[in-house]
């Protein structure tokens, strides 16, 4: 006869507590510094980057600017100012592309007149 196994629906919810630090305990010293760190970075970037919501949004932001404390405004700043050079080159790049788009729809105009006089 197969032996039952045991589920979590059987502990106590203090014995499941109990499992489940003894596991975080036995997992994380178990782990190697790379393996840690690997860890950590994923866990932080979920949390920043996969924010839903406005309060997930405010509390990333907080936990930014707590981080970089006073340096955090200089930080945003150069960030801002990275990112309008680019908006000025892509709106340069946009500008020159609607230019060769309107002599392309010139040229088709011209060339649709020209067939309709040859017939």
């Amino acid at each position: 006869m197969k032996k039952k196994s045991i589920l979590y629906s059987d502990l106590s919810k203090k014995q499941l507590g109990n499992l489940k630090e003894l596991y975080i305990q036995k997992k994380v010293d178990s782990m190697s510094h790379q393996e840690l760190k690997q860890y950590v970075q994923e866990v932080i970037s979920h949390q920043i980057n996969d924010t839903i919501g406005k309060e997930e949004e405010i509390e990333a932001w907080r936990e930014m600017s707590d981080f970089f404390g006073e340096q955090f405004e200089i930080i945003i700043l150069e960030i801002q100012k990275k990112y309008l050079e680019d908006k000025n080159i892509l709106e340069t790049e946009i500008d020159s592309q609607k230019k060769r788009i309107e002599l392309l729809e010139r040229n088709n105009l011209d060339q649709e007149k020209k067939d309709m006089w040859d017939d």
